[in-house]
């Protein structure tokens, strides 16, 4: 296993022009899930694209162990981190299990030959995500949902010790939502990986998650364990909604209740 601590050091983020990361600084607890909460336009996004590299820091400075991270290629970034962005878009007529193989590049030499090896990896990957029946499919014949799990799959053969997902639920029903989350949380107790993920639904944070990060205008208002981070106050700054916190009754971790003003 690598040295998989990941440290984000002071960093800021824009957007033509526009401030969207001030100074954030989180250690991201390795070996655990972390899942990162927030209203729209918060930064949980962009805080997620700058530790992969996905864009640039205009100050501060991403680690990985002792390796800072701006110092690496792309393709050994790659072998350290493997990463989902949000809305991600591939060719026309490509197959489910080329799209799968390709989690394999930053592994292969350099004329990118797959080996029986890659190939174990690929089929490990797409029977974790339900997605062997389909691996002869276009992708841009999928549901939604079934697209978002052939990602998914790619992600899990790049085999990497850190995992980066943004928003990986996006079009998955709920039985869809918790087999997809169930095969992360295997990785995580499997291999000891680092999961780290944007998500929305709150109750699903906290049954999954280890550590919640939660943001609000560009920073991280809360850090901690599910129990100690969903507080009324908290959701209150971050969502600006009034709240009760309930015990989930299987799992007893906090649920959100939205407390209507309404009569």
């Amino acid at each position: 296993m690598t040295d998989n601590r990941l440290v984000a050091e002071e960093i800021s983020v824009s957007y033509n022009s526009t401030r969207i990361l001030h100074d954030v600084s989180v250690a991201f607890p390795p070996g655990r899930i972390t899942a990162i909460l927030g209203p729209n336009g918060c930064g949980k996004s962009t805080l997620l694209r700058a530790v992969a590299r996905l864009h640039p820091l205009d100050a501060g400075r991403v680690m990985c162990g002792d390796t800072d991270m701006s110092t690496l290629s792309r393709r050994a970034c790659a072998r350290l981190i493997g990463v989902l962005p949000q809305s991600a878009i591939v060719p026309d007529g490509v197959r489910v299990a080329d799209l799968v193989a390709r989690g394999r590049y930053p592994h292969q030499g350099w004329f990118g030959r797959d080996s029986s090896d890659d190939d174990a990896v690929v089929l490990s990957a797409l029977t974790a995500t339900g997605m062997v029946e389909l691996a002869h499919r276009p992708v841009d014949e999928l549901s939604g949902g079934q697209r978002q799990r052939a990602w998914v799959a790619m992600v899990l053969a790049q085999d990497t010790d850190i995992l980066l997902l943004d928003e990986p639920t996006t079009s998955l029903d709920i039985a869809h939502q918790i087999d997809l989350l169930d095969v992360l949380a295997a990785r995580n107790r499997e291999r000891g990986a680092s999961v780290i993920m944007v998500l929305h639904e709150l109750a699903l944070a906290a049954r999954y998650a280890d550590h919640l990060l939660v943001m609000h205008g560009g920073r991280i208002i809360a850090a901690g364990a599910p129990h100690e981070v969903l507080t009324v106050d908290t959701v209150r700054r971050a969502f600006g909604l009034e709240s009760c916190i309930i015990a989930d009754p299987v799992t007893e971790t906090p649920m959100v209740v939205p407390v209507s003003t309404l009569h």
